[in-house]
């Protein structure tokens, strides 16, 4: 006689894998967005810092008037190094406002904005945690 699984017993394995994962993969949505929350907070924590040099150095926020959401200027001009062509966020720098924000993509559901001045990000959008 031979010993081996039979059918029946196959698809109850397949069964509980296949609750298991529809229990898991909900979690999994909900941390990505909290990863890619932290990410634009720590991002403009590091434009916030990098305004704070800039103005000390020049007397004025960058830029100096309007704003500006070309990554690669602001890398340059700011001395930081933000994900350029990502897909997540797309960042935007006032001068004039003194503030810095961050717009989740595609269609800026979420968007992230910080003042120089200020301490913590606050978020306006419909997708806000």
């Amino acid at each position: 006689m031979k010993k081996g699984l039979t059918l029946i017993e196959l698809l109850v394995v397949i069964i509980i894998i296949g609750i298991l994962a529809a229990l898991a993969l909900p979690g999994f949505g909900g941390s990505k967005e909290k990863v890619l929350d932290k990410e634009a907070k720590a991002n403009l924590a590091l434009i916030q810092a990098a305004e704070k040099i800039y103005r000390m150095e020049s007397g004025f926020y960058y830029p100096s008037s309007g704003s500006t959401s070309v990554i690669a200027d602001i890398n340059q001009d700011l001395k930081v190094n933000l994900p350029s062509g990502a897909l997540s966020w797309t960042y935007t720098v006032d001068g004039g406002n003194e503030q810095a924000t961050a717009s989740r993509l595609p269609s800026a559901s979420r968007v992230w904005t910080l003042t120089f001045t200020g301490s913590t990000p606050s978020c306006t959008g419909s997708e806000c945690p």
